[in-house]
Parts: C-alpha cells; structure tokens; sequence
C-alpha cells in the first residue's frame, strides 16, 4: 500500500473500511501439536551467541538501517542497557561467525520491560543513539546519545499499570505509542508531552505503525480483538476478531505485505488477510505450554516467530514458513526472553541466561 493521508483512493484499510467483509469463521478443530520426534529432528542449537554478564529480560534488533555495515542491537540486564553494533559472516566474510561490538552502557533506574528503536538512531555522520523503554514502575524513558558526552533521558508518566509494548512513528521518529494494562493506547512527542489517548476495552498488548501506513495504527487487546485506528480522527476504521477464547499476548503487522497480520492466542498461532476477512485465515498450534511472542520477518513475508512462555529451564522459539504445515526450525533458549527479528538477514535473536541467542534459517 501506498504511503497517505486520511484517506487514499488505494488504500487497502480504507476499501476494507467501505466493504463488507465475510465473517468465515475458522474451524474450530485443530491440527495436532508437533510431536516429540518432529521436535527432535527440527530443533537446532542457536546459529551464534554472544556472552552477557547476567540474564537478558529484553533484546531488539533496530528495524532501521544504521548508515553502517552493521545494525544496531540492545539489550537489557540488572538495571543496564547495552547498546552495541552486531555483524554476521553472512554480511562479512571476514567475520566469524559474529562480531558484536558494544557500544554505550546506559543506567536504568529499574528493570526494563519493553524497547523500542527509534528511526533517527545511525552511526554514520554525527553518531546519534535514542530509544525509548518501558518499566516496571509503568513510565517511560526516552534517551538520546552521541556516544560521547551528551546523556539526555526524558521520563514520561501518565499509564497506570503495566506497560505491554511501545513503538516509534517509523518515519520520521517524532512520536512514540505504549499500550498498557490500564487498557489504553497513549502517543507521547519527543518532549515527554502525552497528545493523546486511545481507550481500549481491554489491556494494550502490542502496538504497531507501518512506515506505509503512518496515519494509521495498529493495536492488539489481550481479549482477541486488533483495531486499526485512524490517527488524524482518533477512531477505530478496522478491526480484526481472533474468534478464539484465549488470550492474546502478541500481535504483528507485517512489514513486507501489509494485508498481512499474526499473533498468538492461547497455544495458537493466527494469520489474517485483511483484505478478505475479519476473521484470521490460518492458525495453527505451536506451544504446548501457551505462546507469548509473535514477530514477522523482515526480509520474506511468509516467514515468522513465535515463543512460549518462559518455563523454569527453557523457552522455546519456532519459526514458521507459511508454506509449511509444521516449524521449519525449533531452537530452545534457558529461561529465555524477548524475540527480535534482523532487518536484513533471516535470523531472529532471543535473550537467555548470561546469552544472546542467534537463529538463523533459509528462506
């Protein structure tokens, strides 16, 4: 879809918007869980690691180009972000393997539950790092860095519980939206000033802004329903039903088709044309103990993540082919946490205990 305003003549959400869309709901009976032995053959130790001082909670790949051959990673420990600079033999031949490179060590406050790059952050002309957190005290902190000499953190309150997920504006990186547990959806300018709130009816699990679409956004509530709502009017135009009795913990836009729209719900994975239906196309079970993550690729719009629930050992990570019936690819993190796709590579990272955890799979 074409970048717009309000409205554009060409605009899938804004046909969808006048259509009727078919309620053909899904069958409720479901295809079996993967068994034991496919999980045997599937499953793959990780691609790479890197080594961390003590247990990653959050770890994101910036979704923007750097101005430099590598891209930007963070992740957070004990009351720390990392930012670094990671590249892959697949990029270089001169590396092995992987070549991380940290960058900056920033203090925080308190433990970090969520991430998100900004746009402006790149390493070629005047070196500029900024990225936005969310915490376990329901603020958010804004920092901005040279590198050098010049800190700058920005605290912005105003959600009342849990924040689940936040975003940057994906062009121009000016506003940033959280969704929370206090069943709202708030846009924040880069001065820390809340410009509005969107009320949900249920807790704000993810957040989503197209560069294609950047009127317009996305945002998954924990009850199964994702609404796409119109910035410049402040109302939902869309919405999409899970027709399922799960909760939804995750959902994702897909960066390289944007009729295309995932999550998961209870054990399942859900796929959605937006342009067919309000009701998803494909689900199918992935994680016998419940799944928490969804994320698509960057690079093949067929392509996909999940994770389950952190367990008490072990979390694992599948990645699906939307050509395929069962993963293509199963990995395990200890006690892991996070999902973060590369922006130009087929491989995803989730943190562990002491570890970053690379996975990288064909296309």
């Amino acid at each position: 879809m074409r970048k717009q305003g309000r409205k554009h003549p060409q605009s899938a959400l804004y046909l969808i918007q006048r259509a009727h869309l078919k309620t053909n709901l899904i069958s409720d009976l479901k295809p079996p869980l993967p068994d034991t032995n496919m999980q045997e053959d599937l499953t793959r130790s990780p691609s790479y690691t890197v080594t961390c001082e003590d247990y990653v909670h959050v770890v994101e790949f910036s979704p923007f180009s750097s101005g430099s051959p590598s891209s930007l990673l963070a992740f957070s420990g004990n009351l720390y972000v990392v930012v670094g600079t990671c590249l892959f033999q697949e990029e270089d031949v001169e590396v092995d393997g992987v070549q991380f490179n940290a960058l900056r060590v920033f203090h925080h406050d308190i433990q970090v539950d969520a991430l998100a790059w900004s746009p402006e952050s790149r390493l070629d002309r005047i070196p500029t790092i900024r990225f936005c957190t969310a915490a376990a005290d329901r603020k958010l902190r804004l920092l901005t860095s040279d590198l050098k000499d010049q800190n700058e953190f920005k605290v912005m309150e105003g959600h009342s519980s849990n924040i689940n997920h936040l975003v940057f504006e994906p062009t121009e990186g000016k506003r940033i939206a959280s969704v929370s547990d206090d069943h709202t959806c708030r846009l924040w300018d880069l001065d820390g000033n809340e410009t509005a709130v969107l009320r949900l009816r249920s807790p704000g699990m993810s957040v989503c802004w197209h560069p294609q679409e950047a009127f317009k956004l996305m945002v998954a509530e924990k009850k199964g329903t994702i609404r796409f709502y119109d910035l410049v009017t402040q109302q939902a135009i869309l919405s999409l039903d899970c027709g399922h009795s799960g909760p939804l913990m995750s959902a994702d836009w897909c960066l390289t088709n944007t009729i295309k729209v995932g999550a998961v719900v209870g054990n399942d994975w859900l796929i959605w044309d937006i342009t067919r239906s309000s009701y998803p196309q494909e689900k199918r079970p992935a994680h016998k103990d419940k799944a928490r993550l969804f994320r698509w690729s960057f690079v093949n719009e067929n392509l996909f993540a999940t994770t389950g629930c952190p367990g008490k050992i072990s979390s694992q990570v599948f990645i699906h082919h939307l050509g395929h019936p069962q993963p293509v690819m199963i990995g395990s993190s200890p006690v892991g946490s996070g999902l973060s796709w590369h922006r130009m590579l087929p491989l995803c990272v989730v943190g562990g205990d002491r570890k970053l955890c690379f996975w990288m799979t064909e296309m």
